[in-house]
């Protein structure tokens, strides 16, 4: 279940969204989690269309998208059709 503090969108509303340049705030524990769910994410998207959940913060406040990661980078997680949220914006990653 997804907290009420935290609004739900759409992947084609993220690249009207304005991403701050530091990153949020995560252990270091929290961030070797957040990066092993995102290789994850991207295998099960690429090989089975799995989709996830991202949680991330934009420069309004907290965001969650449901959809399919194809690729990624140290600097970003890219979507369908070269969509891309910033890694370091990016709080947590769950597979559905």
């Amino acid at each position: 279940m997804i907290p009420s503090s935290i609004h739900r969108i759409e992947k084609e509303d993220v690249p009207a969204l304005h991403f701050p340049v530091e990153p949020v705030h995560l252990s270091d524990e929290h961030r070797r989690l957040r990066d092993a769910n995102i290789g994850r994410a991207m295998q099960l998207g690429n090989l089975e269309h799995t989709k996830c959940r991202i949680v991330f913060r934009d420069s309004v406040g907290m965001k969650v998208v449901e959809t399919t990661v194809w690729a990624f980078d140290a600097e970003r997680i890219v979507l369908k059709k070269g969509i891309s949220i910033p890694i370091d914006r990016v709080i947590e990653v769950d597979l559905l």
